[in-house]
């Protein structure tokens, strides 16, 4: 995680507790009904911890924030239908998708989200990118010498027992994983070489931020991750370095992975949620995503200063390719169901 507090993170059910306890009992709550519930990925701690006292200060609205790996934090939406508790969702793709899918989130039309482009936000209004962010892999500098660079590199018998990766369908970065593999050498060929990291991956995880530090202490020496939460973690503490593992021919590439945002069907708090919406994407509010080491979502937007030009330059000769959210959620279960029977789980 980038950060103590996000190292510390326990499960969903623990952060829930936590939530339900600050808020009298349910996590909607609130004696004056001046809150609003977010359910959301991690990465973005420290950002929403300043974000969320500005938008308190502004309309005296407290943010309560439950966090957990993307696929968990939807799932739990999808449990309390019958009895919502969050009021907005933030998650990764195709999470973000399969909610929308399932009537899980309503529609909203937040001011200023129609800056954001319409590839990264939901025609019928469900959802939007919040912040934009892309998949990558972290390594240890110190003891993974030489350092990995490609996908090959990552079968060395010498990453045994040193590598790995959250777990498809449960985090978005680790369908990231999937995915890119599947750009990269085929769904066949994607299966395969997952089936031959068995040798030197521990094991599953469902949060990719918990994998950060295990690298940095060298406890394991490559993981996946996401460009934004790494860069912020490198600026906090440090430990690791990025990369993009490149293919047979030496082509390195991605593809974007935002934070997408989504006001939750029979919001408890609805009017307090499409405030926040509000909050978020407008433009002072877009021009601090940087500030966490993510980039506006939002075209009308510039970042600069030294985080952008640092994420910038992690990019630098990196292909970025824009995968088909909705095919990718079409055959999902299919995918992940292959993968599974790939690796033995």
């Amino acid at each position: 995680m980038k950060n103590t507090l996000r190292a510390m993170s326990v499960a969903l059910a623990g952060l829930l507790a936590f939530a339900l306890a600050a808020c009298g009992g349910t996590a909607g709550g609130g004696q004056d009904g001046k809150t609003v519930t977010v359910y959301t990925v991690d990465g973005l701690e420290d950002w929403y911890a300043k974000r969320f006292e500005e938008f308190k200060a502004q309309t005296g609205i407290t943010v309560q924030a439950v966090t957990a790996g993307s696929g968990e934090v939807a799932s739990r939406v999808e449990k309390e239908k019958s009895n919502t508790k969050a009021d907005l969702l933030v998650t990764l793709p195709p999470f973000i998708q399969r909610a929308a899918s399932q009537g899980l989130l309503a529609p909203s039309a937040p001011s200023g989200v129609d800056k954001v482009p319409a590839g990264a936000r939901d025609p019928r209004g469900r959802y939007a990118a919040v912040i934009t962010n892309y998949l990558d892999f972290v390594y240890n500098p110190k003891q993974a010498t030489p350092p990995p660079k490609s996908w090959d590199d990552l079968l060395d018998p010498r990453f045994k027992g040193k590598i790995q990766y959250s777990t498809p369908g449960e985090a978005g970065d680790g369908t990231a994983v999937l995915l890119q593999l599947q750009h990269v050498l085929g769904d066949q060929g994607a299966l395969d070489y997952l089936k031959r990291l068995e040798a030197n991956n521990v094991g599953p995880s469902s949060s990719t931020g918990k994998l950060q530090p295990k690298v940095a202490k060298g406890e394991i020496l490559v993981a996946n991750g996401d460009l934004q939460m790494n860069l912020a973690e490198i600026d906090s503490s440090g430990g690791f370095d990025v990369f993009f593992p490149a293919d047979a021919t030496g082509k390195r590439s991605t593809f974007a992975l935002p934070y997408y945002a989504g006001l939750v069907a029979n919001a408890p708090h609805a009017d307090n949620a499409k405030k926040l919406l509000d909050f978020l994407f407008s433009p002072e509010v877009q021009g601090k995503a940087v500030d966490t080491y993510g980039m506006p979502a939002c075209t009308d937007v510039t970042p600069s200063g030294p985080r952008a030009e640092k994420f910038a330059a992690a990019l630098k000769g990196v292909e970025i390719w824009q995968p088909d959210w909705d095919a990718v959620l079409g055959r999902l279960d299919a995918d992940l169901a292959a993968y599974k029977k790939a690796v033995g789980r």
